[in-house]
């Protein structure tokens, strides 16, 4: 029996009304795995909540009278309808299934970013070259010092330059050829997820090094893969990074890459333990010192992060004023003056002192980071605070590097 004949919605979809009478509906993948809009009524809608993958087709139009009333709808409709469904990816069919088992991500952030690889091309440059920026790179001169670097992970159009010093350093700084990504999760609620997956941009196909991704696996344990649906394929914070990263190593060297992402440390923010005392956090970093112990190459490390989230846009309840605007740049700065000194235990305790009211994005992966790595010293290379016009939202970031 196919999957219209008993179908089943898929999960991870969302209907959001398109208009204010709730009269028609616009059924999207919250995923991203599949770029397909559909456009329902209300009624329709209802229709689909029917397709629970216990019912035949015959079934679900006997149950649409049952339940919504109305006259009886033509089979041949409903089988249209769930075609429709199963060709935007939102059954759950075999189509559905072998897109998902698919070893290649494909990029979710186009549109942050110019999705034709020339105009993407010269987007990256001009964040170097514009007006406030580091310059282009100058050739490489690898001293081997160079551990990692903190880098945002918010849109290109508002935090590019930022990137682009981050970026710089790490070009001129080192010889690495692997690089793993720790980045925030933005979308699951497990502790540590990694993906397998290859990360696909307009640039390119970025290599996941599959054996590093096993010695990780090998000392962390079990559940790293539990949820890497949702965990990786609509997450911008480890594809930003790697559409970088093609840009300044096309044509120079391969590289390859470990995309992980570290959920929320909200438990040890409230409680004042520090992370690492949590076990799941201890055993990532005993697992990272480890993989890198038997890694037979040099590794860079690049944080996904950002710092403060403020404004009624993240649920403050009052537009950002110069006064808190004032106060998050002094608090940034006082976390960025522990990044700086690579004290992973100071730089949490900012934090949880104000009991992360400010919603640092960054502290899972730079705490992870500077706890198994312990760089002897750390270096801000740019800080900058985006303010919404009316002030609606004020985010922060920056770029740190971090060396022996």
């Amino acid at each position: 029996m196919s999957a219209q004949e008993r179908p089943q919605l898929r999960p991870h979809l969302a209907a959001a009304p398109e208009d204010r009478a709730g009269r028609h509906f616009i059924i999207y993948d919250q995923l991203r795995l599949s770029d397909s809009t559909l456009r329902v009524s209300a009624v329709e809608l209802e229709w689909a909540n029917l397709f629970d993958g216990s019912r035949t087709l015959r079934e679900v139009q006997a149950e649409a009278i049952r339940q919504i009333g109305g006259q009886l709808i033509p089979l041949d409709y409903l089988t249209q309808f769930a075609a429709l469904l199963d060709e935007a990816l939102f059954l759950h069919s075999p189509r559905f299934r072998q897109a998902a088992a698919s070893p290649i991500r494909r990029p979710s952030c186009i549109g942050a970013y110019e999705g034709e690889p020339t105009a993407l091309r010269q987007q990256l440059r001009e964040l170097f070259v514009a007006p406030g920026g580091p310059g282009l790179p100058d050739e490489p001169r690898p001293d081997d010092r160079l551990r990692a670097a903190l880098v945002p992970h918010i849109d290109y159009g508002r935090g590019g330059r930022t990137f682009a010093y981050a970026f710089k350093e790490v070009f001129e700084r080192t010889a690495a050829s692997l690089f793993v990504i720790i980045g925030t999760s933005h979308y699951s609620a497990n502790r540590f997820t990694l993906t397998r997956k290859h990360f696909e941009t307009p640039l390119g196909v970025a290599q996941t090094d599959q054996a590093y991704v096993d010695r990780l696996v090998a000392h962390y344990g079990e559940g790293l893969f539990d949820d890497e649906l949702q965990a990786h394929l609509p997450e911008h914070s480890i594809e930003l990074e790697v559409v970088f990263l093609q840009y300044l190593y096309e044509g120079r060297r391969p590289f390859r890459i470990v995309p992980l992402v570290v959920g929320s440390f909200r438990d040890s923010v409230l409680s004042g333990v520090p992370p690492v005392e949590f076990d799941d956090v201890g055993r990532m970093v005993e697992a990272l010192r480890a993989a890198e112990r038997e890694t037979p190459e040099p590794i860079c490390y690049l944080i996904s992060g950002d710092l403060a989230h403020i404004g009624p846009k993240f649920q403050d309840p009052r537009p950002v004023s110069d006064v808190q605007l004032a106060n998050s740049r002094r608090q940034d700065h006082a976390l960025l003056e522990k990044a700086g000194a690579a004290d992973p235990l100071g730089y949490f305790q900012v934090i949880a002192k104000e009991k992360d009211r400010r919603r640092i994005c960054g502290l899972p992966p730079t705490y992870v980071v500077l706890e198994a790595l312990r760089p002897s010293s750390g270096k801000v290379l740019h800080y900058d605070q985006y303010v919404h016009p009316k002030g609606h939202e004020s985010v922060s970031f920056a770029s740190v590097a971090f060396y022996r």
